[in-house]
C-alpha cells in the first residue's frame, strides 16, 4: 500500500471522526434552532455520507461533489464565525451601548456565544479537499482529457 493512500486513509479518519465530534457537540449544545443553526448538522451528515459512498464507489463526479461540498464547508465555518461575532456584539450593544472600538471587539470575540468555534468547519472542509487530492479517479479523467487535446 503506498504511502498516499495511508495518508488518504488517515485524513479520512480525522474527517470522520471530527464531523461525527462536532455534530455531537451541536446536538448536545441544542444547536437546533432554526435554518443557521440546523444547516451545519446538515452539512456533517452530507459530508460523512458523501465520503463513505466515496470509499465504496470512487469516480470523478463523485469526487467533484465531494470537492463542492468541502467548499460549502469552509464557506459555512465563515459564516458560522460572522454570525457568532454579530450575536455576541448585538448583545453586547445591548449591556453597554457605549461600547465600540476595540472594546466591543474584544467583549464579542470573548461573548457567551463562541465566535471562533464554527471554524471547525474550516478545518473539517481543509481534511476534506485535502482528502480528494490527487485523488486516481479524478486525475485518470482529467490526465486522458489532456492527452486527448
Amino acid at each position: 500500500m503506498s504511502e498516499l493512500v495511508v495518508m488518504r486513509r488517515v485524513v479520512a479518519a480525522l474527517f470522520l471522526f471530527g464531523s461525527l465530534g462536532t455534530a455531537a457537540e451541536l446536538v448536545l449544545l441544542e444547536h437546533t434552532e432554526g435554518f443557521w443553526q440546523k444547516a451545519p448538522l446538515a452539512l456533517l451528515a452530507a459530508g460523512c455520507g458523501w465520503l463513505c459512498l466515496l470509499v465504496l464507489r470512487p469516480g470523478v463526479a463523485g469526487i467533484r461533489v465531494f470537492q463542492g461540498l468541502m467548499t460549502v464547508f469552509v464557506a459555512s465555518g465563515i459564516a458560522g464565525v460572522v454570525l457568532h461575532y454579530q450575536g455576541n456584539a448585538e448583545f453586547e450593544r445591548e449591556l453597554n451601548p457605549e461600547a465600540a472600538g476595540i472594546e466591543l471587539f474584544w467583549e464579542s470575540i470573548q461573548g457567551a456565544t463562541p465566535t471562533l468555534a464554527p471554524g471547525t468547519m474550516i478545518l473539517l472542509g481543509a481534511l476534506g479537499l485535502t482528502y480528494t487530492y490527487r485523488r486516481p479517479a479524478a486525475t485518470a479523467r482529467s490526465e486522458t482529457i489532456a492527452s486527448s487535446a
